[in-house]
Order: structure tokens, then C-alpha cells, then sequence
């Protein structure tokens, strides 16, 4: 998949909306995301919250008011929040969107043991970019939930990730499992946790993808950097998915790209049990919008 263009389109041609449910959708930047979807035939909007605060945003933003049935009355942003969960496990909406809410409290509701959409797996973020330069849509992971992963956590943020390209159509793509070094060394575990990543993907632990690492950015992203290094890799200049050592390297990675590079992105939580939007304060309505499109498809 090369753009966002080619992303929107798959989404459009599904058989049928993904319905989208806001959670505390009081928000005026979620509601504007919400209807552009929705005209734009990429998914179906449910609206959980405040009810007159959320018909004000309507009649602020001269929009047609939704029906009674799109609208759920829960002022409190706690419960809100568990009525959409609630939604989704009632088949009535097949992914979540954080509205007016603390991401605690929002992602309080998602993992409760008893009511929430906790999976056995890990959950992770998923961020995927269209960089000025690169050939195709790529992801940096994980750089925005999982402080500090383990060899077990790598591990599934990998098949979540995955697990995504599958989605988009993808039947195996190449992940380069990041460090500062092509080789293994005792003293940088990061090395270590490449190298057994690599080897469950021979082993068959990991499915559906092709794993190397430890691998230098340089050499990941560019073929004529791995030959002048002797890197013999059959991923090199056409990675689809870059795993951080870390929260803090894949997230400085995912900001050099939008800030510096300016590229487009799209951003969703995955692994639980249906894709979660939940975009930053800062993130832009194209980015909300494009992360609604890839959930959509993820959902489906």
C-alpha cells in the first residue's frame, strides 16, 4: 500500500460501514472527525455522552442533528465510557474512539476485568505513516503504550502489528527489529531480544511475516546502505514495520517523521477486542480522520 489515498479506498470498499462509537462525545474535534467519516463512507458514528452538550456541538457546527438512536445520554464521562464498551460487545458498534475523557479513566473502561475488551494479548500501538521519500506506508512501533517491552511483549506487539498488514491486504510483511548495531552483543539486550525475535519467526512462534535483527535504521530503511555494510538482508529499503527497542526510541522516531518529515499518520491501539482510536490533543484532523479509516478496517 503505498499512500493513504490507496488506505481510503480499501476502506471505502467494504461491503458495509464499520460502526464507530465515541466515547464522552462532548468534543467538538471528535464530533467534526465522526460526520467527515461518515460522509466520506469510511464508518457509521455512534455518539455516547452528554447529550445537550453534544446536539450544541451540532448546532454550533450547523450540522444535522443525528437520531435518537445514534445518541446515547451518558453525562458522566466514567460511565460513558463503559456504555461504549458495552456497545461494542453488544455487536452494536465494531470500534471505540476516545472523546472528552482522560485516557485513564477511558482505557480503565477497555481493560476491566470483568466488562472490558482485555484479549490474552498484549495491547500496543500501532502508528502507521506515509513518509515523503519512502515508497510505501510504513510502521513504527511501539511508541506510544508500552513503556519498556520485554522479549514476550515484543513478541506480540509484532503479531499485532502484523495482524494489521494482514488486514490491509498484506500476506507477509518485512519487519526489521531495530537496534543501533547489525550485531549481537551480550552487553546491549536490545541485540538479544532481535535476535531470538528472528529466530521464533524461523522457528514458526511468529507467523505471517518476515522478521531480521538486531538491525540498524540506516540499513532497514536503505539496500544500498546494507551492501556498503555487508548486511545480507532480504528486507532492506522495503520494511513495512519498524520495532523500537522501546516507548521513548519509537516514539522520537514516529515525531521526527510528522514533524520533520512531515509525513502523514495514522495511530489506533490493537489487541484488544476491537480496534481503539486514541489520537493525541495535538494530533490533527487529518490524522483523526485517517485513524479512523485504518480502524475501520482492522474492525472488519
Amino acid at each position: 500500500m503505498r499512500n493513504f489515498d490507496e488506505l481510503i479506498t480499501k476502506t471505502r470498499s467494504q461491503k458495509s460501514l464499520s460502526r464507530l462509537v465515541i466515547a464522552a462525545a462532548e468534543d467538538i474535534h471528535a464530533i467534526e472527525a465522526a460526520i467527515t467519516a461518515k460522509k466520506l463512507s469510511l464508518a457509521e458514528p455512534l455518539y455516547v455522552g452528554d447529550e445537550t452538550k453534544i446536539r450544541k456541538i451540532f448546532n454550533d457546527l450547523n450540522l444535522i442533528q443525528p437520531e435518537s438512536e445514534f445518541v446515547f445520554n451518558v453525562p458522566d464521562p466514567k460511565e460513558a465510557s463503559r456504555k461504549a464498551v458495552e456497545l461494542v460487545h453488544q455487536g452494536k458498534a465494531d470500534f471505540l474512539m476516545k472523546g472528552a475523557v482522560d485516557s485513564k479513566i477511558y482505557l480503565g473502561a477497555v481493560v476491566d476485568k470483568q466488562s472490558g475488551l482485555s484479549t490474552e494479548r498484549l495491547m500496543s500501538h500501532f502508528s502507521i505513516l506515509e513518509i515523503p521519500g519512502y515508497h510505501k506506508l510504513i510502521a513504527p512501533v511501539d511508541g506510544g503504550m508500552v513503556p519498556y517491552p520485554d522479549l514476550e511483549q515484543k513478541k506480540d506487539i509484532i503479531q499485532n502489528s502484523v495482524d494489521v498488514f494482514h488486514k490491509l491486504g498484506y500476506a507477509e510483511p518485512k519487519v526489521a527489529v531495530l537496534a543501533c548495531t547489525e550485531k549481537v552483543n551480550p552487553k546491549m539486550p536490545e541485540t538479544l531480544d532481535a535476535e531470538a525475535l528472528t529466530q521464533m519467526n524461523k522457528n514458526g512462534e511468529i507467523c505471517g511475516c518476515i522478521i531480521e535483527g538486531p538491525v540498524s535504521y540506516d540499513c532497514a530503511m536503505s539496500r544500498e546502505i546494507a551492501d556498503e555494510k555487508g548486511y545480507n538482508s532480504k528486507i532492506s529499503g522495503d520494511v513495512d514495520i519498524l520495532v523500537a527497542p522501546n516507548i521513548h526510541a519509537g516514539n522520537i522516531m514516529g515525531k521526527i517523521f510528522t514533524v520533520t518529515c512531515q509525513a502523514k499518520m495514522a495511530g489506533i491501539i490493537v489487541g484488544a477486542g476491537c480496534p481503539i482510536v486514541m489520537t493525541s490533543r495535538a494530533s490533527s484532523a487529518e490524522e483523526k480522520l485517517l485513524s479512523i479509516a485504518l480502524a475501520s478496517i482492522v474492525a472488519r
